[in-house]
Protein backbone atom coordinates (compact mmCIF):
# COMPACT_ATOMS: atom_id res chain seq x y z
CA UNK A 1 0.00 0.00 0.00
CA UNK A 2 1.41 3.38 -1.01
CA UNK A 3 1.47 6.44 1.25
CA UNK A 4 0.91 10.13 0.46
CA UNK A 5 2.02 12.97 2.76
CA UNK A 6 -0.15 16.09 2.32
CA UNK A 7 0.31 19.64 3.60
CA UNK A 8 -2.66 21.96 4.00
CA UNK A 9 -5.11 19.05 4.31
CA UNK A 10 -7.70 20.68 6.58
CA UNK A 11 -9.99 22.02 3.84
CA UNK A 12 -10.51 22.42 0.11
CA UNK A 13 -8.14 20.68 -2.28
CA UNK A 14 -5.96 19.20 0.49
CA UNK A 15 -8.90 17.48 2.18
CA UNK A 16 -10.42 16.34 -1.14
CA UNK A 17 -7.07 14.84 -2.15
CA UNK A 18 -6.72 13.04 1.18
CA UNK A 19 -10.19 11.50 0.80
CA UNK A 20 -9.65 10.54 -2.85
CA UNK A 21 -6.32 8.81 -2.23
CA UNK A 22 -7.73 7.05 0.85
CA UNK A 23 -10.69 5.79 -1.19
CA UNK A 24 -8.24 4.43 -3.78
CA UNK A 25 -6.39 2.34 -1.21
CA UNK A 26 -3.55 4.66 -0.19
CA UNK A 27 -2.31 5.38 3.30
CA UNK A 28 -2.66 9.11 3.92
CA UNK A 29 -0.68 11.32 6.29
CA UNK A 30 -2.73 14.51 6.35
CA UNK A 31 -1.02 17.51 7.95
CA UNK A 32 -2.47 20.84 9.02
CA UNK A 33 -1.85 23.65 11.49
CA UNK A 34 -4.69 22.67 13.86
CA UNK A 35 -5.24 18.89 13.70
CA UNK A 36 -7.23 18.98 16.93
CA UNK A 37 -10.10 20.65 15.04
CA UNK A 38 -10.21 18.00 12.31
CA UNK A 39 -13.17 15.62 12.72
CA UNK A 40 -13.66 14.03 9.29
CA UNK A 41 -10.27 12.78 8.11
CA UNK A 42 -9.34 11.45 11.54
CA UNK A 43 -12.28 9.02 11.35
CA UNK A 44 -11.14 7.40 8.10
CA UNK A 45 -9.21 4.14 7.93
CA UNK A 46 -5.54 4.46 6.96
CA UNK A 47 -5.49 8.24 7.55
CA UNK A 48 -3.14 9.78 10.12
CA UNK A 49 -3.53 13.45 11.00
CA UNK A 50 -0.40 15.31 12.14
CA UNK A 51 0.35 18.93 13.04
CA UNK A 52 2.31 21.00 10.56
CA UNK A 53 2.79 24.71 10.05
CA UNK A 54 5.03 25.01 6.98
CA UNK A 55 6.48 28.27 8.27
CA UNK A 56 7.89 26.44 11.32
CA UNK A 57 11.21 24.83 10.36
CA UNK A 58 11.55 22.84 13.58
CA UNK A 59 8.04 21.45 13.30
CA UNK A 60 8.69 20.43 9.69
CA UNK A 61 11.67 18.36 10.81
CA UNK A 62 9.80 16.71 13.69
CA UNK A 63 6.64 15.99 11.68
CA UNK A 64 8.56 14.55 8.74
CA UNK A 65 10.54 12.37 11.16
CA UNK A 66 7.32 11.15 12.81
CA UNK A 67 5.66 10.52 9.43
CA UNK A 68 8.58 8.37 8.28
CA UNK A 69 8.38 6.39 11.53
CA UNK A 70 4.71 5.71 10.82
CA UNK A 71 5.09 4.61 7.21
CA UNK A 72 7.26 4.50 4.13
CA UNK A 73 6.24 7.51 2.03
CA UNK A 74 5.90 7.43 -1.75
CA UNK A 75 4.50 10.86 -2.53
CA UNK A 76 4.69 14.32 -0.95
CA UNK A 77 1.90 16.69 -1.97
CA UNK A 78 2.87 20.29 -1.20
CA UNK A 79 -0.50 21.97 -1.01
CA UNK A 80 -0.42 24.48 1.87
CA UNK A 81 -0.83 28.07 0.76
CA UNK A 82 -3.11 31.09 0.66
CA UNK A 83 -3.85 34.13 -1.49
CA UNK A 84 -2.84 37.77 -1.01
CA UNK A 85 -4.58 40.44 -3.09
CA UNK A 86 -3.92 44.14 -3.11
CA UNK A 87 -1.67 46.74 -4.72
CA UNK A 88 1.95 46.30 -3.70
CA UNK A 89 1.99 49.85 -2.35
CA UNK A 90 -0.70 48.89 0.19
CA UNK A 91 0.91 45.71 1.51
CA UNK A 92 2.83 45.84 4.77
CA UNK A 93 6.07 43.95 5.25
CA UNK A 94 4.45 41.32 7.50
CA UNK A 95 1.98 40.45 4.74
CA UNK A 96 4.70 40.14 2.13
CA UNK A 97 6.95 38.01 4.35
CA UNK A 98 4.08 35.74 5.43
CA UNK A 99 3.01 35.17 1.82
CA UNK A 100 6.49 34.20 0.66
CA UNK A 101 7.18 32.21 3.83
CA UNK A 102 4.03 30.11 3.45
CA UNK A 103 3.60 29.69 -0.29
CA UNK A 104 7.24 29.39 -1.35
CA UNK A 105 9.64 28.77 1.53
CA UNK A 106 7.23 26.33 3.18
CA UNK A 107 7.20 24.17 0.06
CA UNK A 108 10.99 24.35 -0.25
CA UNK A 109 11.50 23.39 3.41
CA UNK A 110 9.13 20.41 3.33
CA UNK A 111 10.63 19.16 0.06
CA UNK A 112 14.19 19.52 1.31
CA UNK A 113 13.32 17.50 4.43
CA UNK A 114 12.19 14.53 2.30
CA UNK A 115 14.89 14.56 -0.41
CA UNK A 116 17.50 12.44 1.46
CA UNK A 117 14.87 9.76 2.17
CA UNK A 118 13.73 9.59 -1.46
CA UNK A 119 17.29 9.76 -2.78
CA UNK A 120 18.38 6.80 -0.68
CA UNK A 121 15.32 4.83 -1.82
CA UNK A 122 15.96 6.02 -5.40
CA UNK A 123 12.26 6.61 -5.86
CA UNK A 124 9.56 9.01 -4.76
CA UNK A 125 7.55 11.93 -6.03
CA UNK A 126 6.88 15.56 -5.16
CA UNK A 127 3.70 17.21 -6.45
CA UNK A 128 3.23 20.90 -5.71
CA UNK A 129 0.04 22.92 -6.04
CA UNK A 130 1.04 26.01 -7.94
CA UNK A 131 -1.84 27.79 -9.69
CA UNK A 132 -2.82 29.03 -13.09
CA UNK A 133 -1.43 32.10 -11.33
CA UNK A 134 1.99 30.50 -11.71
CA UNK A 135 1.64 30.59 -15.50
CA UNK A 136 -0.28 33.82 -16.06
CA UNK A 137 -0.74 36.95 -13.93
CA UNK A 138 -3.81 38.92 -12.88
CA UNK A 139 -3.80 42.50 -11.58
CA UNK A 140 -3.35 43.23 -7.87
CA UNK A 141 -1.75 39.94 -6.89
CA UNK A 142 1.92 40.60 -7.55
CA UNK A 143 3.28 39.03 -4.36
CA UNK A 144 1.02 35.97 -4.69
CA UNK A 145 2.17 35.56 -8.31
CA UNK A 146 5.78 36.00 -7.19
CA UNK A 147 5.40 32.86 -5.05
CA UNK A 148 3.54 30.81 -7.66
CA UNK A 149 5.79 31.69 -10.58
CA UNK A 150 8.73 30.94 -8.32
CA UNK A 151 7.35 27.48 -7.56
CA UNK A 152 7.03 26.74 -11.27
CA UNK A 153 10.64 27.66 -11.98
CA UNK A 154 11.85 25.97 -8.79
CA UNK A 155 10.04 22.74 -9.74
CA UNK A 156 11.39 22.77 -13.29
CA UNK A 157 14.96 23.16 -12.05
CA UNK A 158 14.52 20.68 -9.21
CA UNK A 159 13.28 18.02 -11.62
CA UNK A 160 16.64 18.08 -13.42
CA UNK A 161 18.61 17.36 -10.25
CA UNK A 162 16.23 14.78 -8.73
CA UNK A 163 15.09 12.80 -11.77
CA UNK A 164 18.51 11.14 -11.97
CA UNK A 165 17.81 9.61 -8.53
CA UNK A 166 14.45 8.22 -9.61
CA UNK A 167 12.50 11.08 -7.96
CA UNK A 168 9.70 12.72 -9.94
CA UNK A 169 8.80 16.40 -9.57
CA UNK A 170 5.42 17.62 -10.82
CA UNK A 171 3.17 20.67 -10.51
CA UNK A 172 -0.62 20.93 -10.58
CA UNK A 173 -1.89 24.35 -11.66
CA UNK A 174 -5.58 24.81 -10.85
CA UNK A 175 -7.77 27.74 -11.75
CA UNK A 176 -10.60 28.65 -9.42
CA UNK A 177 -11.69 26.06 -6.86
CA UNK A 178 -15.14 26.18 -5.27
CA UNK A 179 -14.15 26.37 -1.63
CA UNK A 180 -14.26 29.01 1.07
CA UNK A 181 -10.81 30.18 -0.15
CA UNK A 182 -11.90 33.79 -0.62
CA UNK A 183 -13.34 34.10 2.90
CA UNK A 184 -10.88 31.79 4.67
CA UNK A 185 -7.58 31.90 2.82
CA UNK A 186 -7.43 35.34 1.28
CA UNK A 187 -5.60 38.32 2.74
CA UNK A 188 -6.26 41.74 1.25
CA UNK A 189 -5.04 45.32 1.40
CA UNK A 190 -6.11 48.48 -0.37
CA UNK A 191 -5.50 52.18 -0.91
CA UNK A 192 -8.01 54.72 -2.24
CA UNK A 193 -5.96 55.32 -5.38
CA UNK A 194 -6.51 51.71 -6.46
CA UNK A 195 -10.13 51.28 -5.33
CA UNK A 196 -11.64 51.34 -8.81
CA UNK A 197 -9.27 48.61 -9.95
CA UNK A 198 -9.94 46.56 -6.81
CA UNK A 199 -13.71 46.90 -7.26
CA UNK A 200 -13.35 45.74 -10.86
CA UNK A 201 -11.33 42.70 -9.85
CA UNK A 202 -13.68 41.62 -7.08
CA UNK A 203 -16.78 42.15 -9.25
CA UNK A 204 -15.28 39.84 -11.88
CA UNK A 205 -14.43 37.24 -9.22
CA UNK A 206 -18.06 36.11 -8.99
CA UNK A 207 -18.02 35.19 -12.65
CA UNK A 208 -14.66 33.49 -12.27
CA UNK A 209 -15.96 31.39 -9.38
CA UNK A 210 -18.96 30.33 -11.47
CA UNK A 211 -16.47 28.69 -13.83
CA UNK A 212 -14.43 27.22 -10.98
CA UNK A 213 -13.87 23.51 -10.39
CA UNK A 214 -15.00 21.44 -7.45
CA UNK A 215 -12.11 20.40 -5.17
CA UNK A 216 -12.59 16.75 -6.18
CA UNK A 217 -12.07 17.61 -9.86
CA UNK A 218 -8.65 19.08 -9.07
CA UNK A 219 -7.85 16.22 -6.67
CA UNK A 220 -8.44 13.84 -9.58
CA UNK A 221 -5.72 15.66 -11.54
CA UNK A 222 -3.39 15.24 -8.56
CA UNK A 223 -4.21 11.52 -8.56
CA UNK A 224 -3.57 11.35 -12.32
CA UNK A 225 -0.18 13.02 -11.87
CA UNK A 226 0.65 10.59 -9.07
CA UNK A 227 -0.29 7.42 -10.95
CA UNK A 228 0.09 7.96 -14.72
CA UNK A 229 3.74 6.85 -14.80
CA UNK A 230 4.73 9.84 -16.93
CA UNK A 231 7.68 12.15 -16.37
CA UNK A 232 5.47 15.11 -17.34
CA UNK A 233 6.17 18.22 -15.24
CA UNK A 234 3.04 20.42 -15.48
CA UNK A 235 -0.62 19.49 -15.11
CA UNK A 236 -2.97 22.41 -15.75
CA UNK A 237 -6.17 21.57 -13.86
CA UNK A 238 -9.73 22.74 -14.45
CA UNK A 239 -11.58 23.93 -17.55
CA UNK A 240 -11.06 27.60 -16.66
CA UNK A 241 -7.31 27.21 -16.18
CA UNK A 242 -6.90 25.20 -19.39
CA UNK A 243 -8.88 27.78 -21.38
CA UNK A 244 -6.84 30.69 -20.01
CA UNK A 245 -3.51 28.96 -20.55
CA UNK A 246 -4.45 27.93 -24.11
CA UNK A 247 -5.49 31.52 -24.79
CA UNK A 248 -2.16 32.86 -23.59
CA UNK A 249 -0.22 30.38 -25.73
CA UNK A 250 -2.37 31.19 -28.77
CA UNK A 251 -2.32 34.99 -28.45
CA UNK A 252 1.23 35.39 -27.22
CA UNK A 253 2.26 37.13 -24.03
CA UNK A 254 1.70 40.77 -24.98
CA UNK A 255 -1.67 40.35 -26.71
CA UNK A 256 -2.89 38.23 -23.80
CA UNK A 257 -1.76 40.82 -21.27
CA UNK A 258 -3.52 43.58 -23.21
CA UNK A 259 -6.74 41.59 -23.33
CA UNK A 260 -6.60 40.75 -19.63
CA UNK A 261 -5.88 44.37 -18.75
CA UNK A 262 -8.96 45.52 -20.65
CA UNK A 263 -11.06 42.97 -18.84
CA UNK A 264 -9.98 43.83 -15.29
CA UNK A 265 -8.82 47.46 -15.31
Amino acid sequence: MKTIFITGASTGLGKATAKLFQSNGWNVIATMRTPESETELSQLDNVTVLPLDVTNSEQIQSTVKKALEISDIDLVFNNAGYGLIGPLEALNDDQIVKQINTNLLGVIRVTQAFIPYFREKRKGMFITTTSIGGLIAFPLASTYHATKWALEGWSESLAFELNKFGINVKTVSPGGIKTDFVSRSLDTATRPEYQEMIDGLFSSMDGMMDAASEPLQIAEVVYEAATDGKSKLRYVAGEDANALYAQRLELGDEAFREQLGQQFI
